[in-house]
């Protein structure tokens, strides 16, 4: 495995803040963080088949 050790995860963080620098960190960490729970709110409601999505919750024109 790649990440057997703590110095090859320390190793691949520092190239991670060089490159994407520390300032553009924590924006791309919130964005990724929006995207994930986006997303797992989607899974749950096409598993759900029994509920309704959100924008035809019985509202018409």
């Amino acid at each position: 495995m790649f990440l057997k050790e703590p110095s090859h995860i320390i190793l691949l963080l520092v190239a991670i803040v060089l490159l994407f620098g520390a300032k553009r960190l924590p924006d791309s960490a919130r964005s990724i963080a929006r995207s994930l729970k986006i997303f797992k709110s989607e899974l749950k409601d096409s598993s759900d088949p029994e509920r309704k999505p959100s924008d035809e919750s019985g509202t018409e024109k």
